[in-house]
């Protein structure tokens, strides 16, 4: 049938299955919208406040499902504002497709109105990007930009069309999705040399990234963790791919990490790395990471092996498969001394419960959501002391900005990821300093009344930074405070969302106690002191051994 460019995306869109868009009009994208109009049965679309947080959305929507995660913005301005997106998403490995408008292809390279190279731009962010001048080109690039989003190491994939392609006409013809999957086939003398290192170590330990979350391979992780008797670490990314309360759980490893995970990976006899990448927050100085360890790698992506640490056993392609073949050839074995040595290794500290403290306030929320929610953050404090303490169940649980560390990350993800999980509780926990670059969504949470719960950690500082400031900048506080007074519960009133301010766990648990679940957005206002910390934390360029703790300064 002959059909509009604009349609023509529409109906490639409904081939792989997408029914949700978050997006920005604007001139280059008419058409597009033109056409949206009357599929608007068919689609849901979110407009979000800004292009960031669309792209936000939308990366989150494909992190809390698995699916891809699609978005549209207009050219020039509305293009460039999707790069820190584009990058998040490209950073943790997050499978979303881009979609801009270009100006009309007689106008590229001439300076024209709201032009901008979008595809130059993001070659470095992008697994792949088009652009597309010829609308016989449209429907195979777009069917081939989910493919390379979803395949192997997933990631971000960017789209741009030239506005004449959207008004042109051309014969569309319906193609089923290729459901086949690139399978890369292991050794199976090379699985059991990994399973024989596994059966003859004392000591071993799983690192687990967000790759298992990528291949939903939580279930195998733990079923080799059980039958092998072997704990388990989590980078950031990972964190949900194992029950928190799970014996065999000793949560964040690294920087941040808890003093058992640490010090368990420091005397391991063997690493077995599944879906992670040996980022330098998680191995601090290279050459002493698990030093006396043999290194096991798995990972679909053969690039990331040596990259970082150098493997004796590599296992590239699909982690689940992989997994499970090693499961096959693993023994049960004891490993009672190991964990008392792992045992060992915690420092019990005594709580009390009433202080208003940023793991109590945790632990608040985590108990009134104690049957599963989903949880996004932004980047800094709050965002460790939500890996530290939360205690997650499920594997795609924890939204949260790795790699790029992106600050006003929270909200975008937040949104996405309630469009996406409408019958889950989303908690959205940010610091001032974060909440403040893009709190401009709050339009968007009550536009689509979004019942979302909105924790604003306020320290009046940017956290994070002040810590490291008065720790390694001999507390020389450049331009970290926030002197500005806002009325955090105003702004959220002011978009319709009820607000209020804590200052006590009493006051907190009164809040939490009002609702027994969700139906509108709230917003929580958790006033702590402005030198509260993380810890432990691991010194900069120095082994993960060595961290310091509250009172060590």
């Amino acid at each position: 049938m002959l059909l509009t460019g604009a349609q023509i995306v529409l109906e490639c869109l409904k081939e792989q299955g997408v029914d949700t868009l978050f997006g920005y009009p604007g001139g280059a994208v008419i058409p597009l919208y033109d056409a949206l109009y009357d599929e608007l049965g068919y689609f849901t679309h979110i407009r979000t406040a800004h292009e960031q947080g669309a792209v936000h959305a939308a990366d989150a929507y494909a992190r809390s499902t698995g699916k891809v995660g699609v978005c549209i913005a207009t050219s020039g301005p509305g293009a460039t504002n999707t790069v820190t997106g584009i990058a998040t998403a490209y950073m943790d490995s997050s499978p979303i497709v881009v979609i801009t408008g270009q100006v009309p292809s007689n106008l590229l390279g001439k300076d024209s109105f709201q032009e901008i190279d979008i595809t130059g731009v993001t070659i470095p962010i992008t697994k792949n990007n088009y652009l597309v001048k010829d609308i016989n080109n449209l429907a195979p690039t777009i069917r081939e930009a989910f493919k390379i989003a979803k395949e192997g190491r997933p990631g971000p994939v960017l789209i741009d069309i030239t506005k004449d392609v959207f008004l042109n006409k051309a014969e569309y013809k319906r193609e089923e999705i290729f459901k086949g999957e690139q399978v890369l086939e292991n050794d199976v003398e090379v699985i059991k040399r990994a399973a024989y290192m596994i059966n003859c170590s004392k000591r071993p330990i799983i690192y687990a990234g967000g790759g298992v979350k990528t291949s939903c391979a939580h279930k195998e992780l733990v079923n080799l963790a059980k039958k092998a008797n072997i704990p388990v670490v989590n980078t950031l990314m990972g964190l949900g791919t194992i029950d928190r309360e799970d014996s065999l759980s000793l949560g964040l490893v690294g920087m941040h990490g808890f003093r058992e995970a640490n010090l368990a990976v420091a005397n391991c006899d063997l690493l077995i790395a599944v879906g992670a990448r040996f980022s330098d927050r998680v191995i601090g100085k290279n050459d002493e990471f698990a030093k006396m360890a043999k290194i096991i790698h798995i990972d679909i992506d053969e690039s990331e092996f040596g990259k970082n640490i150098k493997p004796d056993v590599s296992l590239v392609g699909d982690i689940k498969e992989i997994l499970n073949d090693l499961i096959s050839y693993v023994d049960n074995v004891d490993r009672k001394l190991w964990f008392f040595e792992i045992e060992s290794y915690r420092i019990k500290q005594r709580q009390d419960k009433s202080e208003f403290i940023p793991k109590n306030i945790i632990e608040a929320i985590n108990k009134k959501f104690e049957n599963g929610c989903f949880v996004a953050t932004d980047v800094g404090q709050h965002q460790m002391w939500t890996a530290q303490h939360f205690k997650f169940k499920n594997m795609r649980s924890f939204i949260t900005s790795g790699g790029l560390g992106t600050m006003g990350f929270g909200l975008g993800a937040a949104i996405g990821c309630k469009v996406a999980n409408k019958d889950s509780d989303v908690v959205l926990i940010t610091g001032d300093g974060s909440f403040r670059m893009n709190c401009n969504e709050l339009s968007t949470v009550s536009k689509y009344k979004l019942p979302i719960l909105i924790v604003l950690m306020n320290n009046k500082t940017l956290g994070m930074v002040r810590q490291w400031q008065r720790m390694f900048s001999r507390a020389r506080y450049c331009e970290t405070d926030i002197t500005e007074d806002v009325d955090y519960v105003k702004l959220a009133n002011a978009y319709g969302i009820e607000g209020y301010r804590v200052s006590k766990m009493e006051e907190l648990q009164q809040v939490l106690d009002s609702f027994d679940k969700l139906t509108e957005p709230l917003f929580i206002e958790c006033n702590i002191l402005k030198d509260e910390s993380v810890y432990p934390i691991v010194p900069p360029g120095m082994p993960i051994n060595n961290m310091i703790f509250k009172g060590d300064e």
